[in-house]
């Protein structure tokens, strides 16, 4: 088991990274090859956290940015009818963080946008890890009460921040992206 390659990313390329150390190049894939680019061909070394991928037929590597990106690939993989192709989909299309609040939200909207990710396998994804990535102690208030519709102030006799929320799923924003703002704003009512 490699846990990370410390080198230079020689060559960024459409879904992999080749990084360098010690003369050697190892190819390791990517879900987002473009946040790459930045690094590559500079002399600087960098931390590249790994998994390898043992199959049948291939033996391969998948290079991540950060462990908590490794961490979330890995309990993506353990989701039924997930392989690594849709959990690199996943992690290229929607931050760990917000993945994170899609699932905990049950937001199936937004893990559907990953490319190859089907209403079914985002609910299932939701289904089998939203116990898994814990309770919701690591969002504000505000964004954990959104994921049981529990908003308790209520104005003129209307929950102001559920309809809020409903404004902004209707516009198009993912109902994790909309809590998200929704948390960010300070409420001041003097009555």
């Amino acid at each position: 088991m490699i846990s990370y390659i410390k080198g230079i990313v020689s060559e960024v390329g459409d879904g992999y990274v080749v990084i360098e150390n010690n003369g050697i190049g190892y190819i390791a894939n990517v879900a987002d090859a473009s946040a790459w680019s930045g690094i590559s061909g500079k002399a600087e070394e960098t931390i590249v956290f790994t998994q390898m991928i043992v199959r049948e037929d291939d033996i391969s590597l998948c290079g991540f940015k950060t462990r908590q990106d490794l961490q979330m690939f890995n309990k993506l993989l353990t989701v039924n009818g997930v392989g690594t192709k849709a959990a690199l989909a996943l992690l290229g299309t929607l931050s760990t963080e917000s993945l994170s609040k899609a699932i905990v939200f049950e937001d199936v909207d937004s893990i559907v946008r990953a490319p190859g990710v089907g209403k079914k396998s985002a609910q299932r994804i939701v289904l089998e890890l939203k116990d898994k990535l814990g309770d919701i102690s690591g969002f504000t208030p505000e964004e954990a009460s959104f994921a049981d519709e529990s908003v308790s102030e209520n104005i003129d006799g209307s929950n102001a921040k559920a309809e809020a929320l409903q404004a902004l799923v209707a516009l198009g924003y993912s109902k994790a992206e909309a809590a998200g703002a929704l948390g960010k704003i300070k409420e001041e009512y003097d009555n």
